[in-house]
């Protein structure tokens, strides 16, 4: 479990007893059911990372767009629910080129304008001859994108390296020298559902 999810669910259970001792159960039971879905939302399960020329996805969630970025770019944009585990993994093995957050709005994220406008974090992580970028994308809820790697620091494919607090969007922007692997209404599973293999040669 994410340590946030500890702190979370201390609090509100710790409110709800003062609640049940000042006001009874109905002021309390509400508060008990918050701290168990701050409990759940903040799981931060195993994964087993597969082996090879891979890009994984760094989020759980339903792929809702595989769409031309540029010319030479393909994005694959993954929607996490308040549901899914909200853990970001890295895509590809590597060094970390770039880090570059953009404050912006707050779109619901499964929309397509969430991509451009809303509030994200920019990561470019360069290895084995191929970039890989992807993008932690704030929602209408989520306003609390969490990043614990910096420009320079080495990452391995599926590694845990932070989160996005409740709904939100990761958009992984991927070259030609890839092959997308997933459409559009897939569900995946960060650090072990491939995205794309990468091509020969």
């Amino acid at each position: 479990m994410v340590v946030d999810g500890i702190y979370y669910g201390l609090g509100l259970g710790a409110a709800g007893a003062a609640a049940w001792w000042l006001a009874g159960p109905g002021y309390a039971i509400p508060l008990f059911l918050v701290a168990a879905f701050c409990v759940y939302f903040f799981r931060d399960p195993d994964r087993v990372v597969p082996a090879g020329p891979v890009a994984v996805s760094p989020a759980d969630g339903k792929v809702v767009s595989v769409h031309p970025e540029s010319p030479t770019l393909t994005r694959v944009s993954v929607f996490l629910n308040i549901f899914d585990v909200h853990v970001n993994r890295a895509p590809v093995a590597g060094r970390i080129k770039e880090v570059l957050y953009k404050k912006g709005r707050f779109h619901v994220a499964g929309r397509e304008v969430a991509s451009a406008e809303n509030e994200q974090n920019l990561v470019v992580i360069e290895g084995d001859g191929t970039e890989v970028a992807f993008r932690q994308i704030a929602g209408l809820i989520a306003r609390r994108i969490v990043f614990h790697k910096r420009a320079g620091d080495r990452v391995e494919t599926g590694e845990r390296v932070g989160m996005i607090k409740f709904g939100s969007r990761v958009d992984v922007l991927l070259g030609p020298e890839w092959e997308i692997q997933v459409r559009p209404g897939m569900h995946v599973r960060a650090g072990s559902s491939v995205l794309a293999e990468r091509r020969p040669g």
